[in-house]
This record gives structure tokens, C-alpha cells and sequence, in this order.
């Protein structure tokens, strides 16, 4: 269990790495099509460290009502950042 533990923290500072990488690019592009890709790709790595946080708040501790709530929430907002990412990704790159 503690095998898995640390590498979903690998994999949310890599996320997270990633992320503020993408967001320092989008925000220094001059062009709207680069800064709009840039920032889908934030959005995609945000989700997945948002949801990679979730796992580790509702797998990884005892089952209470408060982790289960901000698992749930952090779970919530990762779907919704990893499929808007994902879409606009996809408008974008066309």
C-alpha cells in the first residue's frame, strides 16, 4: 500500500509540474490558438492531479465523513477540469 502511495504523489507533482509549466506558457504566448492549447493542456494536468489528491483522500485514509466529502469534491472538479481540457483540446487543435 505504500508502494502506491507514493507514486500517486510522484504522479501529482509531476501533474502538478506540468500544470504550472503549461499555465506559465499560456500565459506568456502571444497567440490566441497557442495560449488556448496551452491551457487545455493545463486543465488536463490539473484534473489529473486534482483526482490523483482524491484518491489519496478517500483510498488512502480511514473512512471519515470529512476525507470522504473533500475526496468527493476534489474528485468532482477533476472530472470536470480533465473533460473541459480534453474538449477544448480537441476544438483547439482542429
Amino acid at each position: 500500500m505504500e508502494i502506491i502511495q507514493w507514486i500517486v504523489i510522484a504522479g501529482i507533482i509531476l501533474a502538478l509540474i506540468l500544470s504550472v509549466y503549461n499555465s506559465w506558457k499560456a500565459r506568456r504566448s502571444s497567440e490566441h490558438k497557442v495560449r488556448a492549447l496551452y491551457a487545455a493542456k493545463m486543465n488536463i494536468y490539473m484534473g489529473i492531479m486534482l483526482i490523483l489528491m482524491a484518491v489519496i483522500q478517500i483510498l488512502m485514509f480511514t473512512g471519515d465523513t470529512v476525507r470522504v466529502v473533500i475526496g468527493s469534491v476534489f474528485l468532482l472538479l477533476g472530472l470536470f477540469n480533465l473533460f473541459a481540457g480534453i474538449r477544448n483540446h480537441s476544438i483547439f487543435s482542429k
